[in-house]
């Protein structure tokens, strides 16, 4: 049987967004289902998903449910084509100007705000 400290030293994803309704951070960990926090730095919810984490692996171990392992990132270059409307790169790009960062930046910052509402 794996032990707790063999599956904290997995690369578990760790998503991390703003609480835009109570401030602070939500933290989770995709390939653990309800293994979820908050903290009210990045710091801190940094802290507090390490021990959700720890947690969570505790009660699945000692209540005999499985754990998925990671997946394998290699398979996946972190690039992908895409077109959209001229009016919808023209909202992102004035957008991603006024938060002072970069469209690619802001339409990652976009994507992992939606793909983790969605998986919550």
């Amino acid at each position: 049987m794996k032990s707790v400290e063999y599956y904290m030293n997995l690369p578990y994803k760790l998503e991390i967004v703003p609480d835009l309704d109570e401030g602070g951070y939500v933290a989770r960990y995709p390939e653990l289902p309800g293994c979820i926090t908050v903290g009210d730095s990045v710091e801190h919810v940094v802290s507090n998903a390490l021990d959700a984490k720890r947690e969570w692996l505790t009660a699945a171990l000692e209540d005999g449910i499985l754990i998925s392992e990671p997946g394998e990132l290699d398979d996946y270059s972190g690039q992908f084509k895409l077109r959209l409307p001229k009016s919808l790169h023209k909202s992102l790009a004035e957008h991603s100007r006024a938060e002072g960062i970069s469209m690619n930046q802001y339409c990652v910052y976009l994507l992992a705000r939606n793909d983790a509402l969605a998986k919550a």
